[in-house]
């Protein structure tokens, strides 16, 4: 994470020049502060994003189920109609006095007692029969009607759940304006440590395509478990998952590196952390949800000792997670202002906000 590794950096660019100028230390110590004002409020953002596209996917749910309870009500306004008419022909030419058709008609059709019997009840029946099926047409037109108005309630409270969390991602992007403006003041010492991080992710990404193609190579061996990853966090004992099969995403998710973090965003155009999982995985035909908390719900535990490429990591109490690589890193889409990046697992950040992991 950039924020990370721009704290060490500056902490120890403080040890090497606090000696020959004091204000160089200050300014660090200043840079400091303001680096984790922006972790804070990063945090929040995270937290905000996932609440909107959860709000989102609810909000998509009742608006597919009032498009299907509008194909029912149009079904059953269609039925009653046919309904209404076809009992009014049948007691046009029942009862309509004299005419052919009527009751007069069957009793001289008769040839015998039973014979007209039989027929007075099979009028009755038809009769009745007409009538029950009015009655239900009515009740099932009834019924959507109800489910139509109950449907336009929750999508009018929805559509405000929605505006709410928009208004939120609004306000903490206001502060995120603020710390732009904080930022200012160590401008320079910020686009120096930017080259080096830049310089570093082109280090990482080459390490981990060889890594990746290594593995591809290595396809009729069986997967070995990664290497222990050290982490001062207690995590609960989880049973060894089945292997992984989705190793591949991580090709797919290597050839966004660089792609700008969009708030919402899960295409090409920019993603967020979120939105970068399900876009990546769709493209081998796998669906998850726009969540990242709905996408931890998902799949078979994995312990950090037995993680796989294509596994699932998560941070931040559900508020941000990324696709393990392998060596101990993941890619992700780290917050507003980043590009889709690769971090290590062993990050003081993440390894201390680390939740858990899920094969897929």
């Amino acid at each position: 994470m950039v924020l990370t590794a721009l704290f060490v950096a500056v902490s120890l660019a403080s040890v090497r020049s606090a000696a020959a100028d004091p204000s160089i230390s200050a300014k660090q110590a200043e840079a400091q502060s303001v680096l984790a004002q922006i972790q804070e409020i990063d945090g929040q953002l995270s937290f905000a994003i996932e609440s909107y596209n959860l709000a989102n996917v609810k909000l998509d749910r009742i608006k597919g189920e009032l498009r299907t309870n509008s194909h029912h009500l149009a079904v059953a306004r269609t039925s009653l109609k046919s309904a209404q008419a076809h009992l009014s022909d049948r007691l046009v030419a029942l009862y309509k006095g004299g005419g052919s058709g009527g009751t007069l008609e069957v009793i001289l059709a008769a040839k015998s007692i039973d014979d007209l019997l039989n027929r007075i009840d099979a009028v009755d029946r038809v009769s009745s029969q007409d009538a029950r099926v009015l009655r239900e047409v009515k009740s099932f037109r009834a019924q959507a009607i109800e489910s139509k108005r109950r449907l336009e309630r929750a999508q009018k409270a929805q559509v405000q759940v929605v505006a709410d969390k928009a208004a939120q991602r609004s306000s903490i992007e206001g502060q995120l304006a603020e710390r732009q403006r904080l930022l200012s003041t160590i401008k320079d010492q910020i686009a120096s440590l930017q080259a080096a991080e830049q310089r570093r992710q082109e280090r990482l990404a080459a390490e981990a395509q060889a890594r990746f193609r290594a593995t591809q190579n290595r396809s009729t061996e069986a997967a070995a478990p990664e290497p222990l990853i050290q982490s001062d966090s207690v995590e609960e004992a989880i049973a060894p998952p089945p292997d992984a099969h989705y190793g591949g995403v991580v090709g797919i998710a290597m050839q966004y590196l660089g792609t700008p973090y969009v708030w919402g965003g899960a295409s090409p155009g920019g993603f967020d952390c979120s939105g970068f999982i399900m876009y990546v995985y769709s493209q081998i035909g796998v669906s998850l949800p726009h969540h990242a908390a709905s996408q931890y719900g998902m799949g078979t535990p994995v312990s950090r000792d037995q993680l796989q490429p294509g596994d699932l990591v998560f941070f931040n109490g559900l508020g941000h997670a990324g696709i393990y690589i392998g060596g101990g890193q993941f890619i992700h889409a780290p917050h507003t202002g980043d590009v889709v990046k690769i971090s290590s697992l062993n990050d003081s950040w993440y390894s201390s906000t680390y939740v858990g992991a899920k094969r897929v």
